[in-house]
């Protein structure tokens, strides 16, 4: 037998130790028999010990069976994964006189189911990277770039359209670095008035100007020994790039109305969807604070030269979405799907995810129709207008069942599409929800939602 068969006595020592024994352990017959059963266990192996417990119990397994899964200690210090069962012997008097067993080594499939789940792992992993998502190429280079910036203090920056997730980028940098558990602070250069900013980057003391009523920590202390983030960097003034240049050049921040520089110790991300380059031969980037803070950058790439990624980001945000409003959406239709691939995106992932959560406020199932999608997404790569007397084109008579109130443009939009569907289906509600991507009871509800039910009977 290529399995291990082994008896013992009811003291628990071998009596018995086949050649397949020896050859899964190690051991010969001659070494084994006359050896309690625990011969075989090491630090971190169990081997037989709970056969010896087994048969000293007043009460054994139920038929004296007991299933055995443990390591055991090879004679040349190899630990082994086995796999076994053991039966008691009852003598005439029904006491137990010993017990005989088998195993098996499964160290080698233990051994590759953990590869397995290691390379599944690694997959999950290449497929995101702390809250981004894509397993494309475009963004596996995104992922390698965040890694080695992680890996030193470098100055970062990172450039995108808008939406691309710069932010979420930066995020990722810090989240893998050393500072992951001091502050990171993200600041909208654009969002703060020009008079404010400095203050707010930099603090300012208790009457250094009008309102100043007490002294305030500015962005880059509140950062200290973390990493702070300022996005949009190329709306900063010539004179707020120089200021900063100097912090970064000094590692120090003065405070508006202080004359005490204080030291900091900040990562500093940067981020813009703007051109630097041109703005520098335009006279409005200084370009020795351009080449401070283009250290090291990420260039995190558009939507539509990543459509590979479309389908896992549809699935993340469902899933995001699903959750957080306890609405049970598993999927989205094959025809919404191939619309969204054949968007061209110009808000990026931002306008994905909007897209999505729209989708969820229409949603009637638990699966997203071409009629949930934005208007905007569901008008791409539309057909070219049927002839005045083509079946498919709406009768004066539908344009004017409108329910009661007015409604908005993606309403009459999607009214519009649910008419000419059943009018190419000469009225039959299943094949026109097959065509529109749902189902026929979402198809019934828009119905009767814009007065259509009596004339698509």
């Amino acid at each position: 037998m290529a399995d291990g068969l082994f008896t013992v006595d009811a003291q628990g020592r071998f009596v018995a130790w086949s050649q397949g024994a020896e050859r899964i352990t190690g051991y010969r017959s001659d070494e084994i028999v006359g050896q309690p059963c625990h011969l075989l266990e090491g630090p971190n192996c169990k081997g037989f010990a709970t056969l010896a417990a087994m048969l000293q119990s007043e009460t054994p397994p139920p038929q004296g069976i007991c299933n055995q899964e443990c390591k055991l200690l090879a004679k040349d210090g190899r630990e082994l994964f086995i796999h076994g069962n053991v039966r008691t012997i009852l003598d005439d008097n029904g006491q137990v006189a010993g017990a005989v067993g088998t195993f098996s080594d499964v160290t080698t499939l233990l051994e590759a189911n953990q590869r397995i789940a290691l390379l599944e792992e690694q997959t999950r992993q290449r497929g995101s990277l702390d809250r981004l998502v894509g397993h494309g190429q475009a963004m596996q280079e995104v992922f390698r770039r965040i890694r080695l910036a992680a890996d030193s203090d470098v100055t970062v920056f990172i450039s995108g359209e808008s939406g691309t997730g710069k932010e979420l980028a930066a995020r990722a940098v810090h989240q893998l670095s050393d500072r992951r558990d001091a502050p990171f602070i993200a600041v909208n250069c654009s969002a703060i008035p020009e008079t404010l900013l400095e203050s707010e980057l930099f603090g300012h003391v208790r009457g250094a100007f009008t309102g100043a009523v007490r002294d305030k920590v500015g962005m880059f202390q509140a950062a200290d020994g973390g990493t702070l983030f300022l996005d949009e960097i190329g709306d900063l003034s010539p004179l707020l790039q120089l200021k900063l240049l100097r912090v970064l050049q000094e590692r120090e921040v003065q405070r508006v109305g202080d004359d005490q520089p204080r030291a900091v110790n900040v990562r500093l991300v940067t981020a813009t969807n703007r051109d630097l380059k041109q703005l520098i031969a335009d006279g409005n980037f200084r370009e020795d604070f351009y080449y401070r803070i283009h250290v090291f950058e990420i260039a995190m790439p558009p939507l539509r030269d990543r459509r590979e990624d479309l389908p896992l980001l549809v699935e993340h945000f469902i899933s995001e979405f699903s959750a957080g409003r306890n609405t049970p959406v598993t999927g989205i239709a094959r025809d919404a799907m191939q619309k969204m691939m054949s968007y061209s995106w110009p808000g990026n992932v931002r306008e994905l995810r909007n897209a999505i959560e729209h989708a969820f406020v229409t949603v009637a199932g638990e699966t997203i129709t071409l009629l949930d999608l934005p208007p905007e997404l569901r008008e791409v790569a539309r057909p070219s207008a049927a002839p005045p007397n083509s079946t498919t084109a709406a009768s004066p008579s539908h344009r004017q069942a409108l329910p009661e109130g007015q409604l908005t443009d993606s309403q009459q939009v999607e009214r519009d599409e649910i008419i000419k569907a059943l009018e190419a289906t000469n009225g039959n509600r299943t094949a026109a929800a097959r065509q529109l991507g749902t189902s026929r009871v979402t198809l019934w509800k828009k119905l009767k939602r814009y007065g259509l039910s009596e004339q698509f009977r």
